[in-house]
């Protein structure tokens, strides 16, 4: 089939793009790796013997990074849909997220820990209309702020993709019921033009995800 002149456009924009030089001149996996570095040189999100769930992790950029910074004493559990590469350090589970059978591999793994770090890359299959791409990402969000408010601990963070446009506004504000602090961060290798955006969350109150919402929503 013959490339569209999007599809051009996207694969000049790609391959001259700077981070994606980067992540093969430094053995990166994806150009993202650098989106969470970013992050983390601000925020301090990763520290030596941490345990961070990695959601969305294929094809692994966030859970090299993290996998790094945690080192041996820590614990990297990965869950994504598609087949990932094993990384060293990285415990990899293929499958939905939302499915309770995957939830359980994860609880497995964990084996009673709290979760000091859970990270959400996690996206849908991205159809081009706004309205879906949107609904898809919130519905993702919600199922990563469900599984941190069961599995942080105290002092745990989350960090979530999400999608500027219809929803936002109310997912941020339940967020914000279920935590102390919420920032939104937009780092430098996430590309201009992407409606993508993070919320970072810290210090959950101990509220249910359905709590949230309904205080959420008549909040001003």
């Amino acid at each position: 089939m013959a490339r569209t002149k999007t599809s051009n456009a996207w694969l000049r924009e790609h391959v001259n793009d700077t981070y994606v030089k980067r992540a093969k001149a430094e053995g990166y996996r994806s150009r993202a790796a650098f989106k969470l570095m970013q992050m983390n040189e601000k925020d301090h999100l990763l520290r030596p013997g941490s345990v961070v769930v990695d959601l969305g992790a294929t094809p692994g950029g966030w859970s090299q990074v993290a996998a790094a910074s945690v080192g041996p004493s820590g614990k990297i559990i990965a869950v994504d849909l598609l087949e990932m590469e094993p990384l060293r350090g990285v415990e990899f589970i293929q499958g939905d997220f939302g499915d309770d059978a995957i939830l359980a591999e994860v609880m497995a793994k964990l084996g009673g820990r709290q979760v000091d770090l859970v990270l959400s890359d996690m996206a849908p299959n991205l159809t081009g209309i706004g309205a879906v791409d949107q609904a898809g990402v919130a519905g993702l969000a919600e199922l990563a702020l469900d599984f941190a408010l069961r599995f942080l601990s105290p002092k745990g963070a989350l960090l979530v993709k999400v999608f500027h446009g219809a929803g936002f506004d109310a997912l941020l504000k339940q967020m914000r019921q279920a935590f102390l602090e919420v920032a939104v961060r937009k780092p430098d290798a996430s590309r201009d033009r992407s409606p993508e955006t993070y919320l970072l969350a810290r210090g959950k109150r101990g509220v249910s995800t359905a709590d949230a919402a309904g205080a959420g929503t008549n909040r001003d």
